[in-house]
């Protein structure tokens, strides 16, 4: 039996949460109609279709935040203030995801294959992302994340990259730290980016999920409904030439598919106009040393290229 005060509890937490993220109200609900339709028809809360209606209010509410409050991180809202062309910048990538729905993505099952937008200069995108880097610190949008967080995990690296490194979400150290792949799999990644005759400062690291989830569980759907904007909007800006996709849970978000990593690996993959290339995450990879063959067949693809010689 459902306790009461539990319930109660439950629901404020979650109208809160809505709230934060810019939802004023709620539609009101035909519970008759409701009542007949079949329930395999119905939406399931927290749908992709409920979502993309709220992106918008979410995102002016946030970028109303950051105008009347300034961002947590004074520094970032230094920049921002001292450099318009950075907020315009940001203000176009997340016109552009709304534009084409949740995430950007296209349709339901099919990745974004629309160009970046253009007029971002590479001057501009430091700024860029300090002013969106301020809007992800602010989000609310995931009660158990936000309780249990100690600090949002943004990103880390080159502006300007070439290369991109998309995860799943931090972990521990990571919420610790601050910053993407410090922990173990951190380590694991540093290596096989010194093998490829790169640094972490020539490329730039992120995470489909900003908080960690409690005990390193796996992020779920909404949880990576409610964050893959911010990631959309990170390579919006950068615009890299090639993304490499660790995990499953990057390629599914990124690619908009559900095949396993062993049927997507070894070919390149198109996301707007970079080229993306998937392979096992680092974690895996302590889990299962024998993938390790497998992910270097993969890195000599990816910097052939990039035009690296190995």
């Amino acid at each position: 039996m459902i306790d009461a005060e539990q319930l109660r509890k439950a629901l404020l937490e979650q109208l809160q949460a809505l709230r934060d993220c810019g939802v004023t109200h709620l539609p009101r609900q035909d519970w008759k109609s409701l009542l007949a339709t079949p329930a395999a028809e119905q939406s399931p809360p927290g749908s992709p279709q409920l979502l993309v209606e709220t992106t918008s209010s979410r995102d002016q509410t946030l970028r109303d935040q950051t105008v009347s409050r300034g961002p947590v991180n004074p520094g970032a809202s230094t920049a921002a203030a001292a450099n318009a062309p950075a907020r315009s910048a940001v203000a176009g990538s997340r016109a552009a995801t709304t534009a084409s729905g949740f995430g950007g993505s296209s349709p339901a099952g099919q990745p974004d294959l629309s160009p970046y937008a253009a007029g971002i200069d590479a001057a501009q995108r430091p700024a860029a992302l300090q002013v969106l880097q301020s809007e992800v610190a602010a989000c609310r949008c995931c009660p158990e994340l936000v309780r249990n967080r100690r600090q949002t995990v943004f990103g880390v690296g080159n502006p300007q990259a070439r290369l991109c490194f998309l995860g799943e979400a931090p972990g521990q150290e990571e919420d610790v730290q601050g910053e993407p792949f410090v922990g173990a799999a951190g380590q694991l990644l540093d290596k096989i980016i010194t093998a490829c005759k790169l640094s972490r400062e020539e490329v730039f690291i992120l995470n489909t999920v900003k908080c960690r989830p409690p005990m390193n569980r796996t992020p779920s759907d909404l949880e990576i409904q409610n964050c893959w904007h911010f990631a959309h909007r990170q390579l919006e800006i950068i615009q890299p030439e090639f993304i490499c996709c660790l995990g499953s849970v990057a390629a599914k978000s990124l690619l908009q598919t559900s095949k396993p990593i062993a049927q997507l690996r070894g070919t390149f993959h198109q996301y707007r106009s970079s080229r993306v290339l998937v392979t096992y995450h680092p974690a895996y990879l302590l889990r299962t040393p024998s993938a390790k063959r497998h992910v270097w067949d993969d890195m000599k693809l990816l910097m052939r290229e990039l035009g690296v010689e190995l």
